[in-house]
């Protein structure tokens, strides 16, 4: 598990800290956690999350409509698919299951960025584990099954990368 957090955080800060040089003369505005900020709020998502919840999100670095967030998985949810963003993942903690592509069924739009469905008929079946990396292009069917008690992820959405 330590292992995939450092390969975890330091893609991360290799995503939220490169600055030029002139951008480093002026005032820097890189959104950054470290490994015990990433830490402090999982341990604070795991005690805040009821028993019966099987799904918490929350932002860990934010710039605009960008935003890393912690995701964490303890029963899964339906397919999804987000029609305009691009998912980016690393496993953080845990095991599961990634169904992604095929045809998503019984799909219902729950908001601009988000239509679910019922299954994916067609999709690739993949084991997930510590230091896995993902990413969906948008309009890309998928589904996290959960192997174990859970599944956290470093979760990243990329609004228009279509």
């Amino acid at each position: 598990m330590a292992r995939a957090l450092m390969i975890g955080m330091t893609a991360l800060a290799m995503a939220v800290s490169f600055t030029t040089a002139a951008s480093a003369q002026a005032t820097d505005s890189t959104s950054f956690a470290s490994a015990a900020d990433v830490q402090a709020q999982l341990r604070q998502m795991l005690a805040e999350m009821k028993p019966d919840q099987g799904f918490m999100w929350h932002p860990l670095v934010r710039d605009g409509a960008n935003v890393a967030a912690i995701e964490i998985w303890k029963k899964p949810g339906r397919p999804a698919v987000h029609p305009d963003q691009a998912e980016y993942a690393i496993v953080l903690e845990g095991a599961g299951t990634l169904v992604s592509g095929g045809v998503m069924a019984d799909p219902k739009a729950k908001n601009a960025t988000l239509v679910e469905g019922s299954r994916i008929d067609g999709g690739a079946t993949r084991p997930l584990g510590p230091g896995d990396v993902i990413l969906v292009p948008a309009g890309v069917p998928h589904w996290f099954g959960i192997t174990g008690e859970r599944l956290i992820l470093l979760g990243i959405k990329l609004p228009g990368a279509k």
